[in-house]
């Protein structure tokens, strides 16, 4: 029996150090490639930084593109989690005709096919005077986030005790003090996790930028590392685009402990 137990713990251990092996390779490969010599790139020879320095001065500068990130990432993370607490919320305490229908409805938007609905999106963020815009590219993130947002908000008030609120109710509060005051505390690890995946989701995003910013002064990260390589005949410095795919990833290595515990918190809530 002990032999047996051993046995499956070394497989256990093995196993787990492949699969460490394996997604931690692609980053090692990065951070080493970006300060790596290569012929054509900033970093010719040898090991430095010069490919961080051209990533510096690259097109408007990387401090405006990780400006634009931060904004566009910071925009959406505080209009998810406003919409989906308000909107979980009610979903979870009211009672209203179609409330199941309106749920199903939202839930229905991850069914739609995600590069189906930018041109049209285009075209009404046009319409809005949104287009070209950090702030529509950041109402598309929310709309896109809104399903597992309510999801997720929903089932976290679910899981409050009717009681506390109706406590809070008898002690004067209104239904908003109530929430503001007990039940957003009580559902902090759903909030957590909704923050955290609208963060990635925004952080990370390609193709919805790519589409509706025109203006390079408004790139995101991901764009502006794109567009590194459209150079002339075709070369492509791989040395500065492997230092901004490090710079990008950095955020979220440093949120990973927090994104696991949060996703592994709102799945025990669920």
């Amino acid at each position: 029996m002990t032999a047996s137990r051993t046995a499956r713990s070394a497989g256990f251990n093995v196993t787990a150090m492949a699969l460490a092996v394996l997604f931690l390779f692609p980053l090692v490969w990065s951070g080493w490639s970006s300060v790596k010599g290569q012929p054509g790139s900033a970093q010719a020879s040898g090991y430095g930084i010069g490919n961080y320095r051209y990533l510096t001065h690259y097109g408007e500068g990387v401090v405006t593109y990780l400006v634009n990130s931060t904004a566009v990432t910071a925009m959406t993370v505080l209009g998810t989690l406003l919409v989906s607490a308000l909107g979980g919320y009610g979903f979870a305490r009211f009672t209203f005709p179609g409330r199941n229908l309106l749920f199903l409805a939202t839930l229905a938007i991850l069914m739609v096919p995600y590069a189906t609905i930018l041109i049209p999106l285009y075209v009404l963020l046009d319409r809005l005077g949104l287009q070209n815009s950090l702030v529509g590219l950041s109402l598309v993130f929310i709309m896109f986030q809104l399903p597992f947002a309510l999801f997720m908000m929903r089932n976290s008030f679910e899981a409050v005790p009717r009681e506390l609120e109706e406590a809070a109710l008898v002690d004067g509060c209104s239904t908003f003090t109530a929430l503001r005051r007990v039940l957003l505390r009580a559902v902090r690890p759903g909030l957590v996790t909704v923050a955290l995946f609208a963060f990635l989701a925004s952080w990370n995003d390609f193709f919805a930028p790519l589409i509706l910013i025109s203006d390079a002064s408004k790139f995101t990260m991901p764009v502006a590392v794109y567009s590194m390589q459209q150079r002339s005949f075709g070369a492509i410095d791989y040395g500065a685009l492997e230092a901004g795919v490090v710079v990008m990833a950095i955020p979220c290595l440093l949120l990973q402990r927090h994104y696991v515990r949060g996703f592994m918190t709102g799945a025990l809530r669920g």
